[in-house]
């Protein structure tokens, strides 16, 4: 098979087969359900007071082996794979993988603006300043690879949601896990305030946007490799 020979049928793929809403739920199904069960999971590890260093209830969440932050590094790879298999490839894998950087350099300059200049204007300034930023970070994605853009953003609140039902319910009840700690200084003003500040907005917009960032990072770079492999020239 010549170069002209795959290119056209690259093209003839991408063209059969768009980034419809029914493609996206069928390649996030899998990866939400697992997402899902791992959430679940967490939950009852740290209901049970099971291991800290697995199950870490501690406001934030961080650091704990058990848990979703982890999945969008995996589940990117997996989407992009995917997406090139079906001739779904960005028009520069080098521009797809530099505006997943830029994404990255945009939310570790935020924690280093947010804490410097912002935090001295009160908590909830860093947090809406942190959110935007994350939220800046994981749209820029659509400009590098919108396909895998469009599944990382469906996968990202298919994660999510259930996430925030959990933190509702754990804010109703006092579970005491991660799901409703309170980070160091917040003065609690009521079951909503507390529940739209530190469980809805952070899950649907700082969170998304990491999901965003980090698959676009790892797929792009998985995609580039997987669509270099697909052109190289096949044995006659």
């Amino acid at each position: 098979m010549t170069h002209q020979d795959a290119d056209a049928r690259e093209i003839a793929v991408t063209q059969s087969a768009p980034n419809s809403n029914s493609t996206i739920t069928r390649l996030i199904l899998v990866p939400s359900l697992i997402t899902l069960a791992v959430t679940l999971l967490r939950l009852v590890g740290e209901l049970e007071h099971w291991s800290r260093a697995f199950f870490n209830p501690e406001a934030g969440g961080l650091w704990s082996i058990v848990g979703i932050t982890w999945l969008p590094l995996v589940f990117g790879i997996y989407f992009a794979v995917k997406l090139v298999r079906r001739g779904e490839v960005p028009a520069s894998s080098w521009k797809a993988i530099l505006v997943a950087v830029l994404g990255w350099v945009l939310i570790f300059a935020s924690q280093f603006l947010g804490r410097k200049y912002v935090y001295p204007h009160g908590f909830k300034a860093t947090l809406i300043f942190l959110w935007a930023m994350w939220g800046l970070a994981g749209l820029i994605q659509l400009w590098g690879w919108p396909g895998l853009f469009k599944v990382l953003l469906g996968y990202g609140y298919a994660a999510r949601v259930p996430v925030v039902i959990v933190m509702f319910l754990a804010f109703q009840g006092h579970w005491g896990t991660h799901y409703d700690a309170f980070p160091r200084g917040w003065q609690s003003a009521g079951l909503w305030s507390d529940f739209l500040w530190l469980g809805f907005v952070p899950q649907m917009v700082f969170w998304v946007g990491f999901t965003l960032v980090s698959g676009a990072l790892f797929g792009s770079i998985a995609g580039a490799i997987v669509h270099a492999l697909r052109r190289a020239p096949q044995p006659a």
